[in-house]
């Protein structure tokens, strides 16, 4: 019997050059920079325009808007990225604060000279403008853990009345704002150094968690009926989890085993 020729495939190609693309193009309409951005439209920064020497009719550069500015290190404080440089070079490869910054050009020395014109005034701001949003369940808070892993904040909301609940985001915002300003000369390279072995440890996790996944589905397709074996489903984030419609026709995740943890919905 002839040796079958060899499948033809059409496979990823990343050096291909895509097409440009408007600014507005590159986040989803639900994107948490636009959330910022919206956010910072309403805030009151008369202080910081007040001081702008460059006024219309009058000699001078334009001034960047200090609303940019602001959005720039509100998302920047939010993902847990406190160092000037680091945002700098965001700013140039990453499509969020690509977004935010809206073609207006800036560089380290201008987000750094900002971010210190007047602390007092930018960190009672950036901390209530952290707070607030994450007590209304608009944003999430991007922290970085002892070990250098990038977790999101969980509020815990259901076991704090309203005014705990802010009191503890004020609380988590100071804290990370006090802990960003440390950051803010950081050499744009040490932050992935500082991750880079927690991230291959989660690049790892999961390549064994998919791996767990994949081996249970036999499992739960012996559970199928014989024309509903391409339905069986498994998690990739907890593989004992099994898939099941609630009354409501949504997705939950139910683990096997007997145990506290609750259904997750599957997203």
């Amino acid at each position: 019997m002839s040796e079958q020729p060899a499948p033809r495939l059409r496979t990823a190609d990343r050096q291909r050059i895509i097409p440009a693309m408007p600014l507005e193009a590159l986040l989803d309409s639900d994107h948490q920079a636009r959330l910022v951005w919206d956010f910072c439209s309403g805030l009151d920064l008369a202080p910081l325009y007040d001081r702008i020497r460059s006024r219309v009719g009058g000699p001078g550069h334009p001034a960047i808007d200090p609303r940019v500015c602001i959005a720039l290190w509100l998302y920047a404080t939010l993902e847990g990225i406190g160092s000037a440089r680091s945002l700098a070079w965001l700013c140039s490869h990453h499509n969020a604060f690509r977004w935010l910054a809206g073609s207006v050009s800036v560089n380290y020395h201008t987000l750094a000279d900002f971010r210190v014109a007047d602390p007092d005034f930018l960190d009672g701001l950036l901390t209530h403008s952290v707070a607030v949003p994450r007590d209304q369940d608009l944003v999430d808070l991007n922290r970085v853990a002892v070990d250098g892993m990038r977790v999101r904040a969980s509020a815990g909301a259901a076991s704090f009345r309203r005014e705990q609940t802010l009191e503890e985001h004020l609380d988590e915002a100071r804290e990370q704002v006090a802990r960003l300003n440390e950051e803010m000369d950081d050499d744009p390279s040490a932050p992935s150094r500082r991750h880079a072995a927690a991230r291959e440890r989660v690049a790892r996790e999961r390549e064994e968690r998919v791996e767990a996944a994949l081996k249970r589905l036999p499992e739960l397709e012996a559970k199928k009926k014989a024309d509903e074996k391409d339905k069986a489903r498994a998690s990739e984030t907890d593989p004992e989890a099994t898939v099941m419609k609630m009354a409501d026709g949504l997705l939950s995740g139910r683990r096997s085993t007997c145990g506290t943890r609750r259904p997750r919905t599957v997203r």
